[in-house]
C-alpha cells in the first residue's frame, strides 16, 4: 500500500503533535494546502477538541481544504441489524450529541471545503474496490480495506473538488 508520503515525498510532512492541542495543529498545518486528519474525533462532545483545533488550524494558515475521517453510520444511515449494532456499539445507542456527529456538523458550519470521511470497518484485504455513498443515501457495505480508503484520499489529493462539502461513505461493493 502507498502512503501519502510515498506518493508524494516532497509534498507530505509527517510531524509529531498532540491533536489535542491547539498550537501543536495550528503549527503542524504551516505551508499547507490541505489538511487531512486520519482520526475519528471521539472527544468529549461537549469539546470535539481535534476538529475544532483543525478548523482553527486551516482558518489561521489560510487552508480551506480539509479531509477528516469518520464513523459510518453517523446519519443513521446503516440500516437493518448491522446498522443498529453499530449504532449501539459505537455510539452507545444514541447518536443525538455524540462527538463524531458533531464533529461532522462543526466541518459543515465551518464554511471551509471540507470532506468527512465515513469509514467502514477495516479490512486487510489487498484489492482497491468500494462503493461510494454521500450524505443523504443509505450506506452499502459494512467492511472496507485499508487501501480503498487510502485511494479515495488520494484520489481527493489529486482532484480536490472530489467529495468536496460532501460526506462520503466507502465500503467494499456488496455482491448479489
Amino acid at each position: 500500500m502507498q502512503s501519502l508520503k510515498d506518493r508524494y515525498p516532497d509534498r507530505v510532512t509527517l510531524v509529531d503533535g498532540d491533536i489535542n492541542n491547539k498550537q501543536d495543529v495550528v503549527d503542524a498545518a504551516k505551508g499547507c494546502d490541505m489538511i487531512f486528519s486520519a482520526v475519528v474525533d471521539h472527544d468529549d462532545a461537549s469539546n470535539n477538541r481535534p476538529t475544532k483545533n483543525i478548523i482553527a488550524a486551516a482558518e489561521a494558515n489560510k487552508i480551506s481544504r480539509v479531509i477528516e475521517t469518520s464513523l459510518l453510520g453517523i446519519y443513521d444511515e446503516v440500516p437493518g441489524k448491522f446498522g443498529k449494532w453499530n449504532r449501539d456499539f459505537c455510539f452507545g445507542g444514541n447518536l443525538e450529541g455524540s462527538s463524531p456527529v458533531n464533529a461532522d456538523q462543526l466541518l459543515e458550519d465551518s464554511g471551509l471545503d471540507y470532506t468527512t470521511l465515513r469509514l467502514p470497518w477495516l479490512n486487510d484485504r489487498p484489492e482497491v474496490k468500494y462503493s461510494i455513498t454521500h450524505r443523504h443515501d443509505t450506506y452499502v457495505g459494512v467492511s472496507g480495506s485499508r487501501q480503498s480508503m487510502d485511494d479515495v484520499v488520494l484520489k481527493i489529493v489529486a482532484d480536490p473538488t472530489f467529495g468536496s462539502r460532501d460526506s462520503l461513505g466507502i465500503a467494499d461493493p456488496l455482491s448479489l
